[in-house]
């Protein structure tokens, strides 16, 4: 008899996509997935495969969708969080029965807000949760303090299929890699972007005028961006006509004041970039050693972002190589195929 499995989820996204479509290859499973809207600010189109059956969030009230999860009869509910008061009442209904699987990705910063939240825990999260899996260490730091036993790693898994290639022409013999920077995200303040901005410009000034910035996405602060012959602005991209841009650029950066985790670090690395990351973004811990693939700055400051772009854009190209090299095989380290193995451990 086949397993169901049910995912209770906010946002879709592209990496989660591919894993569950990996997930739905498995014979003895089926996978339900209950989703919220689209965001507007990222349209992004998904080929999900057919097994797969979509419930629409915002087609049920609480009580509904409660009725059309008892009909799924599932085996094990992954829920994204605690926002969604219908999901919690689901996996209060269900815990005990079934394992209950809370995913987060916050990080533990020991504020406030978190220690009563770990006060609360025994209350609002283990009557509903029978378990934690999260996308890495400084998230099972936190899921540890909230009191959880059991904690898997590893949520978040880019789609390797799509970006391995990328990294396998970048380290072709005799590739070089271009001089060109690439940032890909929303364009508002939590992204650091405008020090972004700043220190590239004033390396230009400064004579490191053989590099160009490329950058990906939309959001609040798209109409402040500097315009500069050296930077491009590209607007929104759907992610099956990134490839132009990542074929053409070298070097990625992430400038995040704030980035729980952040797969686009993943991704980039699979496909082989060198990287320049803040200390915010939690899949550094992951995908970036700081001088062996790239350079791991403290957030927050221009200065630090603007002098890892300076060591980075000073490299030589076989420093550039090995980099690429390194980051490639962080990135393959974590697949969706593994990801599905961690899944069906928990059942």
């Amino acid at each position: 008899m086949k397993k169901n499995i049910l995912f209770l989820y906010t946002e879709l996204a592209g990496y989660f996509v591919a894993c569950i479509n990996e997930l739905a290859k498995q014979d003895d499973v089926s996978v339900h997935v209950v989703r919220w809207p689209v965001n507007k600010e990222a349209p992004f189109q998904f080929a999900i495969d057919k097994r797969i059956s979509i419930y629409e969030r915002d087609a049920y009230d609480d009580t509904t969708l409660l009725e059309k999860i008892n009909s799924i009869e599932p085996d094990i509910i992954i829920c994204s969080g605690w926002v969604d008061k219908g999901y919690v009442t689901i996996c209060k209904h269900y815990k005990g029965k079934v394992p209950t699987v809370m995913s987060m990705d916050n990080q533990w910063h020991g504020n406030l807000k978190q220690r009563l939240a770990c006060l609360a825990a025994p209350f609002k999260l283990h009557t509903v949760f029978s378990q934690a899996w999260v996308p890495g260490e400084p998230q099972k730091a936190y899921a540890h303090k909230l009191g959880f036993k059991e904690v898997e790693t590893g949520f978040y898994c880019a789609d390797t299929k799509v970006f391995k290639p990328l990294g396998q022409e970048k380290l072709k013999e005799g590739s070089a890699i271009p001089k060109r920077l690439l940032y890909v995200g929303r364009y508002i303040p939590q992204k650091g972007i405008d020090k972004l901005f700043e220190a590239f410009l004033e390396l230009q000034e400064e004579g490191l005028t053989d590099w160009e910035l490329h950058c990906l996405g939309m959001g609040d602060l798209f109409d402040e961006r500097p315009i500069h012959e050296k930077i491009h602005h590209h607007g929104f991209v759907q992610p099956a006509d990134m490839h132009q841009y990542l074929k053409i650029t070298g070097v990625f950066v992430l400038p995040s004041d704030f980035e729980p985790w952040g797969v686009v670090t993943h991704e980039m690395a699979v496909a082989g970039f060198p990287m320049v990351i803040s200390s915010a973004v939690g899949s550094a811990t992951m995908f970036l050693e700081d001088g062996k693939n790239g350079y791991l700055f403290q957030q927050g400051s221009k200065d630090a972002l603007k002098d890892a772009l300076k060591c980075m854009m000073q490299a030589n190209d076989s420093d550039l190589r090995d980099m690429a090299t390194a980051s490639f095989e962080k990135g393959m380290s974590w697949t969706p195929e593994r990801w599905v193995e961690t899944l069906i451990r928990m059942i």
